[in-house]
């Protein structure tokens, strides 16, 4: 798909939402189509031309609180006060807009929780597609621009969505039901195909393929960097309801405590005395314990070489210093989640 940057709009100019979702629904089509208008602007994200996330800016979380107020009718582990839960872990990150989409990592947590399946995850976000696209499609005037590269590219994907589908029922204003979304939806794996095969067998009944329990999982994320400043960063980025972070400054004593706290994801900073990350992360593969646990890279250097080591000590992924809150939790939900 071919746009003008966003930059080079001076003023809105006439739209046709239909002609622009026809550009975007082709095979080879991945990225964000950012739709500006004077009242807001539109956020679709496209895999290879499937919807997989549709959101409007000046109505974020409310749709999501409504729909998941709906669905929890049928879904008896989402439990009473969700949406207050919700609103203090995530809706914070609408204040500093250092996370670009707290309402989808919103629905992330609520299936890494365990209060919903992945299947019921792709129901709620077909459901606030539908509501995006009816006030899309009505839009007259606005700028737009193509961004290739998204947010949500490392996230789990719930959903591939048929974009002329929903526009069609939009348009009619029919509704969908969970069975015709089952024969819809577009499995991307074999978990997903058996998930998919479960619901169409329970048709309507959104029976969840996690365990009934609602207990929530703290996890336990272990900081390994000697500036107490990034320590400090880290434990205020991420939330007490959801993570536990213990920070150790020391690289010597690291393997210690990782011993002493077996923790789910370890952030780990190249650049230390005694034993530098690529030591302690060699160290740590060699242990049959932590042979898969996560292991993030934290640096300053972004070149192929130092990519390149971190790859050969087996490290799970890169995060580049400095960081903000958003760079650090699309890199945990992408290896937790």
């Amino acid at each position: 798909m071919k746009t003008l940057p966003i930059s080079r709009y001076r003023f809105f100019q006439k739209i046709q939402p239909l002609s622009l979702l026809k550009k975007i629904t082709g095979k080879s089509v991945t990225g964000c189509l950012q739709v500006f208008s004077a009242s807001g602007f539109w956020s679709l994200y496209i895999d290879e031309g499937k919807l997989i996330y549709a959101c409007y800016s000046e109505e974020m979380f409310e749709p999501l609180y409504r729909n998941l107020q709906q669905l929890s009718q049928q879904v008896s582990t989402l439990p009473r006060g969700i949406h207050e839960q919700l609103r203090a872990i995530f809706e914070t990150g609408l204040n500093d807009k250092a996370i670009p989409n707290p309402d989808y990592l919103a629905i992330c947590w609520l299936v890494n929780q365990k209060y919903i399946s992945s299947f019921e995850a792709g129901v709620l976000i077909e459901q606030l597609a539908l509501e995006v696209l009816e006030s899309f499609l009505k839009l007259e005037e606005g700028s737009y621009e193509f961004i290739p590269d998204s947010f949500l590219d490392d996230l789990p994907k719930f959903c591939h969505l048929n974009l002329r589908l929903l526009a069609e029922q939009c348009q009619t204003g029919s509704k969908v039901s969970p069975q015709q979304y089952a024969h819809s939806w577009q499995p991307k794996n074999e978990e997903q195909l058996q998930e998919l095969k479960a619901n169409q067998v329970t048709h309507n009944s959104y029976q969840p393929v996690y365990s009934q329990s609602t207990d929530k999982k703290l996890y336990r994320i272990l900081s390994i960097v000697d500036s107490p400043i990034i320590l400090n960063d880290i434990d205020s980025y991420l939330d007490e309801q959801i993570f536990s972070v213990i920070g150790v400054t020391d690289s010597s004593k690291a393997l210690m405590e990782v011993l002493r706290i077996k923790p789910d994801l370890i952030l780990l900073d190249v650049a230390m005395p005694n034993l530098n990350g690529y030591e302690v992360c060699t160290l740590l593969r060699k242990h049959t314990y932590f042979k898969k646990t996560p292991v993030i890279m934290m640096t300053g250097k972004t070149g192929l070489i130092d990519r390149a080591k971190a790859k050969m000590v087996r490290a799970s992924g890169y995060l580049p210093k400095p960081f903000n809150q958003g760079d650090l939790l699309k890199i945990i939900f992408q290896h937790i989640v």
